[in-house]
Parts: structure tokens; sequence; C-alpha cells
């Protein structure tokens, strides 16, 4: 494309902002006709459809979500030029979008994120809690600026990403005070038989222990699999079974959910993981993510 004409960009981010032509009619003074046809030109232009019917309401395509992400970009943008050249101060927080694996520990998922909140920028930040697979469909969508996952991504995706390692830990068995008392006396072997509740099958960390398990001659008995780590833990914390988590958010998860430790699992670590259509993190908020989690969470 040699360039591209800004009026049909904005009558586009009109309709789609406001959700149906008549509204951004009324907003830009223009007849449905006019409108209308200035977005077919656009999309002639990109050689895409923005737009697809959904009975008599109009639905973005995945590439109008791409394209009305950087018109609001360009269209925020220039209101903040008019009003800097107006000589009002423009403090605009700088925005950051991060999907989160379902099964990440909702706990590491702050400890990892705090650093940007806490920095010299002003930071708008979006949490997107979904499937790996569907984040990694919106990073390549550029919807996401990164994804968070205790699990690289494999070499069999379709999507083109790379992994960054952000660190790793050491798993710790939790417990309500009297199940962490009664299973702490000859560890690990008295994990035999103990009530557990386990990330849901298919999981990494449901699959190291399981392997882990077997190693050691120990048959647990596995009560609950929970997908969601936040809602694991509230049933760990009301006594239903021994749960796992992370060495390194060991005094946040005690003081979280007023459990105990029972153990360490030597040789099970948990990885996390930033995910990125960049070979090479040049985010600045997102390098400070890593930078921070590298040397300070996991260091």
């Amino acid at each position: 494309m040699a360039w591209l004409n800004y009026h049909h960009l904005l009558y586009f981010w009109t309709v789609a902002r406001t959700g149906s032509v008549t509204k951004a009619c009324q907003e830009l003074h223009l007849t449905q006709p006019a409108v209308s046809a200035q977005i077919r030109m656009l999309e002639r232009s990109l050689g895409e459809k923005l737009f697809v019917k959904r009975g008599r309401n109009l639905a973005l395509t995945d590439v109008g979500r791409l394209v009305y992400r950087y018109a609001d970009e360009i269209f925020v943008l220039g209101r903040e030029m008019q009003e800097t050249l107006a000589g009002r101060t423009v403090g605009r927080p700088q925005r950051l979008v991060v999907g989160v694996a379902d099964q990440v520990h909702k706990i590491a998922v702050f400890r990892l994120l705090e650093p940007a909140m806490r920095g010299t920028e002003q930071v708008n930040l979006i949490i997107k809690e979904d499937k790996l697979d569907r984040l990694l469909a919106d990073l390549a969508l550029h919807s996401l600026d990164l994804v968070i996952s205790d699990a690289p991504v494999g070499t069999g995706t379709h999507v083109k990403a790379f992994n960054h390692l952000l660190g790793e830990t050491d798993v710790t068995i939790f417990g309500a005070p009297a199940l962490a008392t009664q299973y702490r006396k000859r560890f690990p072997k008295s994990l035999d038989g103990a009530p557990f509740i386990l990330p849901t099958d298919g999981t990494q960390l449901h699959r190291s222990m399981m392997t882990w398990f077997d190693s050691q001659g120990i048959k647990p008995n596995v009560v609950a699999e929970i997908e969601d780590s936040s809602v694991l833990k509230i049933f760990g914390q009301g006594g239903i079974g021994l749960f796992p988590g992370p060495t390194a958010l060991e005094v946040d998860i005690v003081s979280n959910y007023q459990v105990k430790p029972v153990g360490r699992l030597e040789g099970v670590r948990e990885r996390f993981y930033a995910i990125s259509v960049e070979r090479r993190i040049t985010h600045p908020i997102v390098k400070q993510i890593t930078t921070a989690a590298q040397d300070d969470l996991f260091g």
C-alpha cells in the first residue's frame, strides 16, 4: 500500500468505536451511503474485509480488530498533538496489553507485572486471561504485547513467536495448617495416599508432579484437578487437600492463603515464560518486566 487515506480510516474507526453506521453518521454529520462507500474504499485499498454482518449488526473481522487498534492509536496521538500544540500538558500513559495463560499462578502474574506499575512511566495495563492457544492467536494479530505462560511455545504451533525465560523455581507442597502438620512428618514418604489438589491433566506442572510421584513410588489420592490456580489454592486453604506452588512465591502463598509449607520436591521445577513476536524484546516496559523477573523474583 503506497499511502493511506486517513479520512477513510477515520470513518472506519468511528463506525467501529460507536458500534453502528447510524451512530457514526450522526457523529460525523454525514449520510449513511457516504460513510459506507468510504469504508468500502478503505477495504479495497487494504485488500481485506474489515466488517462482517451479524444479523442487523456489523462485527469486526480479525483484520478489522487489528486495523481498529492501530487507528485508535493514530487518532489518540492526533488529539494529543493538538492538545500539546494548544499549550496543554498531556501525560499519556503507555498502553500494555498482556495475555495470561489461565493455569499461571495469579500471585506470579502480580509479582511479574508489579515492576511495570511502580516504574517512572505511567502505564495503562490491560490483562486478558485465556487458553494459551487463543492468546497466541491474539499475539499473532498484535492484539497483545506479551503473553505470560508456564510453558514455552512448542515447535508444532503455527504462530511465529519467541520464548523468553523469565525464571524457574522449585516446587513446594502446601496445605492447611492441620494437613501440613500431619504430612510434614516423614516427608516425602508421607505423601503416599495423601489427598492432593492438582492442576488439570495436560498442564506442565501436572505432568511434572505425576512423573515425580512415579519416580518416588508414591500414589497420591488426587481429590480434585482445578484449572484456575487461584481456585485451586482456595480449595487447599479450605483443607480439601495438599497442593503445589512455586517456592519463589512461598511467602506470598503462606500470607495470602493462610497455609503452611509441607516440604520441597527435589527435581520438580516450574518455569515462567514471556512470549512475544519479537526475537529480541524491544518494548521498554516489557524489557523492564523481564529484567526484574530475572534479577529479583527468580534471581
